[in-house]
This record gives structure tokens, sequence and C-alpha cells, in this order.
């Protein structure tokens, strides 16, 4: 039977203008607070900064060490010990975070293999949410690689057999009419950002169906980390919708509905009505689309996006973002005006979803820094499996890639021979075919171009189009290069070195997502990820640059996700989908914005714990 929360809570809202208009004495009447609680974000910055130094929790004795976000194992104070019933429940000695962080690298650092890395730190965030997230802040360059790509993909299509308790929610075609009532099964009433995936194209290993749960999981451990989130506002979520994967349907511990996927119409009816649930329990909570299959993202997309509250498509516009922000360091990088990313020619291997997606940022730079539209998209090669997107193509792919169909050159044209055609200065590689750039066109591209941009952005490693001590070997060094998994840097036999660039999202999205959050941003736009990329691009120093280097280094991800966050927030200013009350010095200067993100920021550390008094 619904809650009587679930029950009134749509007629609450409906009254929410008048909520607004006297918010101040709704929110001091405890009816009114109880019953807007659910929607309704604090307001106060100041007392939000404050609930971060002292936690008031009426649990006690075991219920509080059974909280991840309460548990500090052995760091409870001797007056947290007295206050909530600890007393012989955890060993005597009080320890520094410091300590615990120095036990829990010594133990993992005994595992075995990456997998076993990854379910050990999945343990540790079940039971401890502050130390995991400080662990991972601390070691970020060292864990990301096992907390997401490339070991993610490896924990996905084992998780029917290394599962060990929920993390998230799952709404499945069986859950149908539903939904609405189930969204009030989430324990916590406020939530941010939502990190949604139907596993329908999981990174490059195809259809995982309900498999695909630790790539929310994932994503939203680099928003935490990354950008500050609070862990407590983020939720992952798995559509399962069924699967076209026979191994996976016929595999007795597989979890997912043995069903095929649901497709057409009843597939975006089901999705329209799970976001309507979700709008209702939390109507400011981003969205974000995360490996969905080409043949429904840009769809979802272009059907969520311009709704009443944000929504974005991590594969489409963040990797589009990082794409561009790549491109005009590289730029940077090869002594050129970042305005000159107008004259670049670029082949692109890959007409999917993510492909298009950066294709599209990229005509759209080209756009911000001056060409014509139509020029923007004369100066790209497009590549799908059957070869170049000629004028034989238009049947066979999606409506967004129409654009860059060529009436000039030869339908399915091979990629070695238009690479020696068109001579391009970018090789972009979205294809998810590792190996893909063979030694023939990487050398041919060094004939043609000084400093050839070779950028395989395909994840996980083993799909990476090419990898960086090829590219490096192939081009004496010459090349510049990045990727959407992570590779080492080269040192040439010369002593060369020579640096590996990784293009990943994360540069991106954690910064957007924060944004979107402390301001309550109410649509994201494609001049947002624009503003982000330009930002991104312009970080690093010139001498660092011209040496090959394109981005901040990964343990600067703070910094990089705060000067994100301030770019996204001048734009939505400027457009006005800025909802939060601010003031009015944030909205004209750019430092005092960038300050203001940071002061945002979620910090792991302990919190004090005062007992409240229980009802």
């Amino acid at each position: 039977m619904p809650s009587f929360l679930s029950c009134v809570a749509p007629l609450c809202r409906a009254f929410r203008p008048l909520a607004i208009f006297n918010h101040k004495t709704h929110r001091q009447n405890p009816l009114f607070a109880a019953l807007f609680s659910s929607s309704s974000r604090p307001r106060s910055t100041v007392s939000a900064e404050r609930s971060r130094e002292v936690i008031k929790t009426k649990q006690r004795r075991l219920s509080v060490i059974h909280d991840p976000y309460l548990n500090r194992g052995t760091g409870f104070s001797a007056d947290e010990r007295e206050r909530l019933c600890l007393r012989g429940l955890v060993p005597p000695r009080e320890q520094q975070l410091e300590q615990q962080i120095k036990r829990v690298m010594a133990t993992y650092y005994r595992q075995r293999s990456n997998l076993d890395k990854f379910q050990y730190l999945s343990l540790l965030m079940d039971r401890n949410t502050v130390l995991f997230y400080r662990i991972l802040n601390d070691y970020f360059p060292e864990l990301a690689p096992i907390v997401y790509t490339p070991t993610v993909g490896e924990a996905c299509q084992k998780f029917h057999a290394i599962y060990r308790r929920t993390r998230g929610m799952y709404f499945s075609m069986d859950d149908r009419n539903h939904f609405r009532t189930m969204v009030y099964n989430w324990p916590r009433p406020h939530v941010d950002v939502i990190v949604v995936t139907d596993g329908s194209r999981v990174l490059a290993l195809g259809d995982l169906g309900c498999n695909s749960m630790n790539i929310p999981i994932g994503k939203l451990a680099l928003y935490v980390s990354a950008a500050g989130l609070n862990p407590l506002r983020v939720l992952p979520v798995v559509l399962d919708v069924g699967t076209d994967n026979d191994e996976l349907r016929e595999n007795s511990l597989y979890l997912g509905l043995p069903k095929k996927r649901l497709k057409g119409q009843a597939y975006l009816e089901l999705i329209d009505e799970w976001i309507s649930a979700i709008r209702q329990r939390w109507p400011d909570v981003l969205i974000q689309f995360e490996d969905f299959s080409s043949d429904v993202a840009n769809t979802l997309l272009e059907r969520h996006r311009y709704a009443s509250a944000p929504v974005f498509n991590d594969d489409i516009q963040s990797t589009g973002c990082v794409a561009v922000a790549t491109i005009l360091s590289s730029l940077r990088a090869r002594g050129k005006p970042i305005s000159a990313i107008t004259n670049e020619t670029i082949v692109c291997t890959g007409a999917g979803s993510a492909g298009l997606g950066v294709c599209h940022a990229i005509v759209d730079a080209m756009v911000d820094a001056g060409s014509s539209r139509d020029e923007a998209y004369s100066r790209f090669y497009v590549l799908d499996k059957d070869g170049l997107l000629g004028e034989g193509a238009t049947n066979r792919v999606h409506e967004s890639a129409h654009k860059f169909i060529r009436s000039d050159l030869e339908d399915g044209m091979k990629l070695e021979d238009v690479v020696r055609k068109v001579q391009p200065s970018i090789l972009l590689g979205l294809s998810g075919q590792g190996g893909l750039f063979t030694e023939q066109i990487i050398r041919d591209m060094a004939k043609f171009q000084k400093q050839p941009v070779i950028l395989p952005m395909s994840n996980p490693s083993d799909a990476s189009e090419c990898t960086a001590s090829d590219t490096f070997r192939w081009t004496n060094g010459r090349a510049i290069f990045a990727s959407g998994s992570p590779f080492n840097n080269v040192t040439l036999g010369d002593g060369q070195l020579c640096h590996s660039n990784q293009a990943n999202n994360v540069y991106s999205f954690p910064g957007l997502g924060l944004a979107v959050t402390a301001l309550r941003i109410s649509c994201v736009t494609d001049s947002m990820f624009l503003a982000a990329a330009k930002r991104i691009a312009q970080l690093l120093p010139d001498r660092e640059v011209q040496n090959g280097l394109l981005f901040p280094p990964v343990k600067d991800l703070r910094s990089v996700s705060a000067e994100v966050a301030a770019a996204v927030g001048m734009v939505a200013v400027e457009e006005g989908l800025v909802r939060e009350q601010i003031d009015d010095k944030l909205r004209t200067d750019a430092k005092a914005m960038h300050a203001f993100m940071h002061s945002q920021m979620w910090q792991p550390k302990y919190s004090h714990l005062v007992a409240e008094q229980a009802v």
C-alpha cells in the first residue's frame, strides 16, 4: 500500500507556487516542512556548511556502525562512544583518519587482481563513506582506473557473480505503473544527481542488461570525489528493460529479467513514466543518461532535455566537451590560437551516439570561433563500420549523422584510403574497435602532418583504437596523443619523454553537476559544455602544453571541477537558468563564482556526531 507521503506529496506539489510565495512561513510550520522536504533542498548555504561539521542522529549502538555515512570504525571519539552507546562495540583505542587510511591501503596492496581491488573498495564504500572517499581523493590517479574504467568493465561483466548488497535502485518493466510509489522506497529525502543506465551499451562491451549497475555507481563516485557532491544525495539507477545478450539471459545467476529487450514506443513510454516518477519526488534533480545504445540515446536526450528540469547524456555531451577541450589544447601545443580550430580537418571513426556527439560539439566550437555551420560540417569525414558516410549512407545511419554525409567521396571508403585522400590533422576514434588505427594509418598521418593529433577515445583499454607506445613509436614522438582509457607515458630510445594524455569525461561532468546542484540550474545547454571545454583547455600554462601535456593532472580534479562549475555557472546566469537565490556579485564576477563553487564541495572528513533524542 502506498505510504501517506507518496499519496499526499503530489497534492502538495500542486500548491508549490504558494510555498514559493510564502516560503519562510512554510518552513517555520513543521507540517509544511515535512511535506515539502522530499522535493526542496536547503536554501541556506551557511546551514548547509554547518551540517557538514555536526551531524545529529537518533541512531544508537550497532545501527550507527551499520550506517556507512555515520560509521567511523576505530575513529569514534570518546564522547561519541559515550553518547551513542558504542562502548564495547568498537576497539578501545581511538585512531585518526590517517591511521585508518594506512591500514586500508596496506590491505588494498595485498589484493591479487584489479577485480579483487575493485571488490575490496566496494566493501569499504559499503561500511565507511568518509574513509572511502578520503582514500579515493588521496590516491585518485591510482584508484580511479579501479573504481571506474577500465576495471569497472570487468566488474559489470561479472556483476551477477560478485553481487553482495544493494546500492542504488532498480526499475524493471515488470514494475510498470508502480514507479511513482517505488521512488519513495529510497530512504534519502534529498537527491541532487541521478546517473541512470539501461545497460544497452556498456563502454565497448555491448548489452549487459542489469549487470550494468556498477556504471552509475562508479560515475557517482567520481562526482563525489572530483567535485565534492554530497554522497548522501546521489542515486545510481538501472532500468531493467530486458537484455538481448543471450548468454546473460540463459545464466541462472543473472539478476535481471531473463527477457528480450523492450523496444519501440513501449520502451519510450517506460522511460517517460520513470522520469515522471523521479520528478514527482525530486523535481530539481540532475539526471545523467549513461551508456544507452545509439538507437535510443539521441531520442531520449531530445525528448527530455528541454523539460522542466536538467538532463544530459554523458556519452554524447560530456565526451563532446572533453574532445573539444582536447583539440583546443592541442592547438596550443602546436603553437596555434584556439580560433584555428576552424582550419582543422577531422576524420572520425564511429557514427554512434558518442561519435556523432563529439562531432557536433566540435562543429559548435568551430561556429563559436567564426566558421559558418556548413563550413564546419565540411571539415569532417565520418566513418561507421561500413566505411565512410557517403551519399549511400542516408538509410543506414541516424538522422543526426546526415549533416556529415559526403558527396565528394565514395560511400564506404576504407579508413586507410580516407586518411591518404584527405590528409587529416586529427584522427578521432570512437568506434570501440581495438587496434583500428594501424601502423600504416598512423605513419601516413605523420607524413602529412608535423604533429598529427591522434585521439583513440574508446573505452576500456582493449577497445582503444591504438596505444600510446605504438603511436609515439610510429611517429617518432611527434604525435599529440590523448585516449579515453589511461596509458603510461612513453620514453623513446633516444630518451625523449612523450606524454600520454587521458581525454576522460571526468574533467567535465563532475564540475557540471556541481554547478547544477549549487545553483539549481533548470536546463543543461550545449553552450555550458562549450564553456567548460574552453576553460579546461586553458588551465595549463603554455610551457607545459607545448611539451605535450593537454590536461591538468587528475590529482587536481577538485580544482578543475571548481573551474568548470564556475564557467558553467556564468553561462547559466547569462541564460537566465539559475533558480537558486544568489548574491549579485556571483552574477558578474567569475572569481567570486569560482570561490562559491569551492565552498559548496563536501569534504571527506569525520564530522562530529551528536546524539539527538530518539522519538
